[in-house]
């Protein structure tokens, strides 16, 4: 029967997968011999059972039982003593933090009995009233499901009755009558009286624990960070210490460094007489935890040097949670901080220089996602025509406009519908997941850095602008107050720097930012600061590891010459049919409407030197390096009029319709498909129209052999697409090596060029050892794949029902952002493995934008391809992740990791 429970002596931090991450934490804490409150863990592995069967599983209790005995007997008292109550604590606790996201209740085992026994314990019965109608109100609200705003409304009573917006100046008298309130509420609206056995209240809250794993704002920030459906949580059972027996105690939560910005310091918030929910939530304002020192000096000396204990051991920025109870200092939680992007790579920088960690694991430390937020606009740094409202703390940097919401539903129905919003608040808490998530960014008025709106927009990316008290705001009508008497309404527009925590009335101008310019090369290394030296540094080593290339999806010189400066090996896709939009679309109409070949030919005269053109000046961009040439692709109709708004123009002219229009309406029909993506379109437009191919791949010949006689270094590569047989790529093949060598000939220009295909059919994968033989480069075009592998049409079905997959748990994630391993996956590992059998030699590559996302590109190295290719914006993206694959790689054949 495996083990259950595990006492903070048994454990450590490599145990996240089964104590979740804070217990393993505590438990490592423990080791280190720091002030860690007794208590035991139960593991992730019984709360799946308890998900899975609906029951807790065979032999939790008598564990339970067994260690709760023990921690009785460590402590001298018993759970709800009567005369001296041991009280505990029962958390959450999964292997990824998910702060907020379940639930904690905090003093359990208070009764009408044992009250009085923490009142002359503490010698406080203010306290301890306090501590009992907090159980109380945790308990309705966690584990029987009552609306927590009732329990608020009846303290705002009790306040507005005392005549104070505090809680602090709140008497034992008055919590004591919260006490009768509370319970009153629980009666009511639980159907049941609140109870008062402690442990029918620990093993109560337990479950409630287990259950919240699957409350919906755990679901959706679960899948808002892409966290496992089925790991569970484990729950912390701790002996409960107290920050609020008096102005000598307080709670606060620190960091090693400061998590905006990476800079070493003090840095957190704290709180006197207070528990550490209050902190969390944001509903009173903190201190800077530098204002310890003067308040506590002693506990504050301990606490830094637990910090740099904990910094040195973890080789990492620590998050930690303490309480003060009348000057012992208590640490109740650790764990690697959520940071923003640029504090990401601040820090890993850093802890290169301390010689705490190696170059590799620095790679390891950052992602693609955080560069690809230090890549996003900010606000110019000239600020005119809009009026400053005022300053809050810049909790999490970025550059958001947005209507303003007052509530996470308004805010959620509008960005539906595709408009920008900023959500404002007092404070956040977890039930405002949804609409932070919609939000392009979150402004509250009150709390700290350490605040659940602070925290959670940290680890998402958005940005924040917390504490910022000057505004009034009135989240039940719908508007705030800012200083001088402004007003904001819902809808109005307002701008918010997460950087600075500057906030705007009306639309800021925005600006590259400092990562953009280096990338660019219009901001050297020396002149861009910590931040870019930083990414710099880290760059210039995932180049060094990575073994896949990365190229751009570019359709024009300008973009390919963007390409190159963001650090592209060459074109893995040029689209050339963007190159008909526009005034050429007139020419694409000629070519449909030809009657004979001669018109059709003259057609394709016609947009032959305007396609040698673009190739001259993508070869100029790119010199050097290949450029993936894909011929046409999408079927003819998509260049012609809307068959709706052809028919009606006809239609109403009747008899003076003009005759153009009616044979492009007789065109239009002619080639309407029910399901144009499997239809007239890629190779078969090739074998069906006679020269359009042809017209291409001479563009390319001749626009090459040009460069070649300018003194460039043109590399064309020729892309066959939607190919399903080889027999197709053959006949193509043969008719464009045809036209290569009559360019040869006629230019005396000899440009080498390689022919291959795109792997976009299923049958394609399947039979890839066949079709190696007439290609010498697969490029695997994953947008197509995935939707005929799925059998649906990405246009049609994202908006129809991927949210829903997404709620079922079908998808992780859409199959359009990230490889489906599982399926799509494994058709380009045939496909690939069978290539190579057949031609030992072929290029591989991907040129799907899943070439820009970071699990795909590792997916890409895991498969051994020779390069991703992705849209120019997203090549820094692809770059970094491509080394950091080739480090976990080399990591996991050595057996060798990050052990934080």
């Amino acid at each position: 029967m495996p083990k259950f429970v595990y006492d903070f002596t048994e454990g450590n931090k490599d145990l996240k997968d089964l104590l979740g991450g804070k217990g393993a934490n505590l438990a490592e804490m423990t080791n280190l011999g720091l002030p860690v409150p007794p208590g035991f863990t139960i593991t992730a592995e019984a709360c799946r059972h308890y998900l899975e069967h609906g029951n807790l599983p065979e032999g939790l209790a008598d564990e339970v039982n067994a260690h709760l005995a023990a921690l009785e007997s460590e402590m001298g008292k018993k759970l709800g003593q009567s005369d001296a109550p041991l009280l505990v604590s029962v958390r959450s606790g999964a292997k990824f933090s998910m702060p907020g996201m379940m639930e904690t209740v905090l003093n359990v085992g208070l009764n009408d009995e044992s009250v009085h026994g923490l009142a002359a314990q503490a010698g406080d019965e203010r306290f301890a009233w306090d501590s009992y109608r907090r159980l109380i109100q945790m308990f309705g609200k966690t584990v029987l499901d009552i609306d927590g705003d009732l329990f608020e409304e009846a303290v705002e009573d009790v306040k507005r009755a005392r005549g104070s917006d505090d809680d602090v100046d709140l008497t034992a008298e008055d919590f004591e009558e919260l006490v009768g309130r509370f319970k009153g509420i629980v009666r009511e609206q639980a159907g049941r009286d609140f109870p008062t056995d402690p442990r029918e209240q620990m093993d109560l809250a337990v479950e409630a624990v287990f259950n919240s794993w699957n409350a919906p704002r755990a679901i959706l920030y679960r899948r808002q960070e892409r966290i496992p459906v089925d790991l569970g949580t484990a729950v912390n059972i701790c002996s409960m210490v107290f920050g609020n027996m008096g102005m000598d105690s307080g709670t606060g939560v620190a960091f090693t460094r400061d998590p905006a910005s990476g800079q070493q310091g003090v840095y957190g918030d704290y709180l006197q007489n207070a528990q550490g929910e209050d902190v969390v939530a944001g509903i009173r304002n903190t201190v800077p935890l530098k204002d310890l020192e003067q308040i506590d000096k002693a506990s504050y000396d301990r606490l830094l040097e637990i910090m740099e204990t904990l910094e040195n051991h973890y080789r990492d920025m620590c998050d930690i949670e303490f309480t003060i109870e009348r000057g012992k200092l208590w640490m109740l939680q650790t764990r690697v901080g959520k940071r923003t992007a640029g504090a990401a790579f601040r820090i890993a920088c850093q802890l290169l220089d301390q010689g705490l960690i190696d170059v590799d694991e620095a790679a390891r430390r950052v992602t693609g996602d955080q560069l690809a937020q230090l890549m996003f606009p900010r606000f110019a740094s000239r600020v005119e025509g809009v009026r400053k409202l005022t300053k809050g703390m810049n909790a999490s940097p970025g550059a958001a406009v947005g209507k303003a919401v007052f509530n996470s539903e308004r805010a959620v129905e509008l960005a539906g519908r595709g408009e920008d919003v900023i959500l404002v608040r007092r404070e956040t808490n977890p039930d405002d997941l949804a609409g932070m998530v919609a939000a392009k960014g979150v402004l509250t008025s009150r709390g700290g850095k350490t605040s659940h709106a602070a925290v959670v927009a940290r680890g998402m990316g958005k940005t924040c602008v917390c504490g910022a008290e000057e505004l009034d705001v009135d989240v039940k009508n719908g508007h705030f107050t800012a200083p001088g008497g402004v007003t904001v309404a819902e809808g109005d527009v307002i701008s918010i720097d997460g950087t600075s925590g500057d906030v705007y009335l009306g639309e800021v101008p925005v600006e590259d930012s400092p990562v953009v310019q280096y990338f660019e090369g219009e901001l050297s290394v020396e002149e861009g600061g910590d931040l870019v030296k930083a990414v710099d540094r880290v760059m210039r080593h995932a180049d060094e590891r990575a073994a896949l290339k990365v190229r751009a999806n570019s359709d024009n010189p300008g973009d390919s010459a963007r390409a190159r400066r963001f650090g592209a090996a060459g074109i893995g896709l040029c689209r050339t049919e963007h190159m008909f939009l526009g005034d050429r679309r007139q020419l694409i109409e000629e070519l449909v409407l030809a009657e004979d070949d001669a018109e059709r030919q003259a057609a394709l005269d016609a947009l032959e030197p305007l396609q040698r053109s673009d190739f001259e000046g993508i070869f100029e961009a790119m010199d050097g390096l290949p450029v993936t040439i894909r011929l046409i692709d999408p079927p003819l109709h998509e260049f012609l009029p809307d068959l709706t708004e052809l028919s009606v123009r006809v239609a109403l002219a009747g008899d003076d319709a003009d005759a153009k229009d009616r044979r492009l309406l007789e065109a239009v029909n002619r080639l309407h498909e029910q399901n144009p993506m499997l239809g007239l379109r890629g190779v078969r437009l090739g074998l069906v129209i006679p020269g359009l191919f042809g017209m291409q791949v001479r563009a390319i010949a001749e626009a090459a052999a040009a460069r070649r006689r300018a003194g460039g270094d043109p590399r064309p590569e020729i892309m066959i697409p939607l190919v399903g047989a080889v027999q197709e790529l053959e006949a193509v093949r043969d008719e464009a090596r045809a036209i290569l060598d009559g360019v040869r000939e006629a230019t005396g220009v000899d440009v080498p060029a390689l022919i291959g295909t795109m792997i976009e059919l299923p049958r394609a994968a399947l039979t890839a050892g066949q079709i190696a033989e007439a290609a010498e480069f697969f490029s695997f075009g994953t947008n197509d794949l995935t939707q005929t592998t799925w059998g649906f049409s990405r246009d049609d079905v994202e908006a129809a029902f991927f949210g829903r997959y997404l709620e079922l748990g079908i998808f992780g994630v859409s199959p359009f952002e990230t490889i489906d391993r599982d399926g799509v996956g494994r058709l380009v590992r045939i496909a690939a493995e069978e290539g190579r059998k057949a031609r030992p030699g072929i290029k591989l590559g991907i040129c799907g934008e899943h070439g820009g996302d970071p699990d795909s590109v590792h997916f890409c190295h895991e498969v051994g391809l020779d390069y991703v290719s992705c849209s120019p914006f997203r090549i820094p993206v692809a770059r970094l992740e491509a080394g950091r694959a080739a480090i976990e790689a080399a990591d996991a054949s050595s057996g060798g990791s990050d052990s934080r």
